[in-house]
């Protein structure tokens, strides 16, 4: 792994740099890339909204990294790039204002699944020229976006969001969200939907060892809901509280919908489930290594240590990769089970 080389182009044109990161944290949060570049190749306020590549060989057609330039820091021998993928630019829309589109009884997304329902709202605000839904999919399981259907003026980020938190897989031990996340066809950044993977049937894409290629292990203790609330449909609600839980990590507040729910019991047993979750995600972790450069949001890896603690498979959450003309580090954060519908309403958006 260490002998792939990092190179950028801004336009096309390859460029020289001095280094730089890239950070993916997952969630539908936009991931940036930071360079520096020499002050010789500055070309000032030409560079704003350019396209950026980022590769890590000489023969791969497709970037790791696709975005554009946001903003440029200059020094006395250098400038400092700062750029973001395509979400970044759902939220900016290319200038100060947030991508948004005004729902009506007469312009509405009614009556579409939802994979639909976010491509034709990526059309109504003109960002599907940058944002491909070619690849897009569905939910698991699929659902209409009209119940309740959406009206008002929203963001395109916060439709996704409504939408997808809509549809969850209650088929296994525990509730799994769908995500939507990028990927890159070779000309354009495109936008899937999938289910969040089930650690014990996905494939694992690496192996990591303690010995091997893991150069540090940080462990990230998370607060655990100790009440959580669950809205059903037509203000159906139903709450569960776990004694033990609360004298051990205090009161911790959450509350979630769930259209799906017609009783009050379903309510609370679907909090029950949230609870548990959470429990069982009370710990993130972040490894440091020099391999699995290409590991995405959502892939499965395996963790082998001498402590049976930590060994077993996790889910890839984000990345960071600090590069050089001539090498890399890469850092991944980590978790062990399925982040629960509740975890997936309350993530930050860019």
């Amino acid at each position: 792994m260490k002998n792939l080389t990092p190179r950028i182009t801004i336009e096309g044109e390859e460029v020289e740099f001095i280094s730089g990161a890239m950070t993916a944290t997952g969630g539908l949060t936009s991931a940036s890339l930071q360079f520096r570049m020499p002050i010789a190749l500055n070309k000032n306020k030409q560079l704003w909204n350019k396209e950026v590549l980022l590769f890590f060989n000489n023969f791969e057609g497709t970037p790791l990294f696709r975005g554009y330039i946001k903003r440029i820091k200059e020094t006395f021998n250098e400038i400092t790039v700062y750029a973001q993928d395509v979400l970044g630019y759902m939220v900016l829309a290319g200038n100060a204002d947030r991508a948004v589109i005004t729902l009506t009884e007469d312009i509405n997304l009614d009556g579409l699944t939802v994979g639909n329902a976010i491509r034709k709202a990526l059309v109504l605000s003109q960002l599907n020229t940058r944002i491909g839904t070619d690849c897009i999919g569905d939910t698991t399981p699929s659902i209409s976006s009209s119940r309740p259907p959406l009206r008002g003026t929203l963001s395109v980020l916060d439709i996704i969001k409504k939408l997808l938190s809509r549809a969850i897989d209650d088929s296994g031990v525990l509730p799994r969200p769908n995500i939507a996340k990028l990927i890159d066809d070779g000309n354009k950044s495109q936008l899937v939907i999938e289910l969040e993977s089930d650690l014990a049937s996905a494939e694992t894409k690496h192996t990591f060892t303690e010995y091997d290629n893991i150069t540090s292990l940080k462990i990230i203790n998370r607060k655990v809901p100790t009440i959580v609330v669950v809205n059903g449909k037509d203000e159906v609600k139903g709450t569960f509280s776990h004694d033990s839980a609360i004298a051990a990590y205090d009161r911790n507040y959450l509350e979630v919908s769930n259209e799906a729910l017609e009783s009050p019991a379903a309510c609370r047993d679907f909090a029950q489930k949230i609870f548990r979750a959470n429990l069982e995600t009370q710990f993130e972790y972040g490894i440091d290594t020099v391999e699995g450069i290409h590991l995405a949001e959502n892939d499965v890896i395996r963790i082998e240590t001498d402590d049976p603690q930590f060994s077993g498979n996790y889910r890839v959450r984000g990345k960071k990769i600090a590069f050089t003309p001539g090498g890399f580090n890469i850092g991944l954060n980590i978790n062990r089970k399925p982040p629960t519908l509740a975890e997936f309403i309350k993530q930050q958006d860019n």
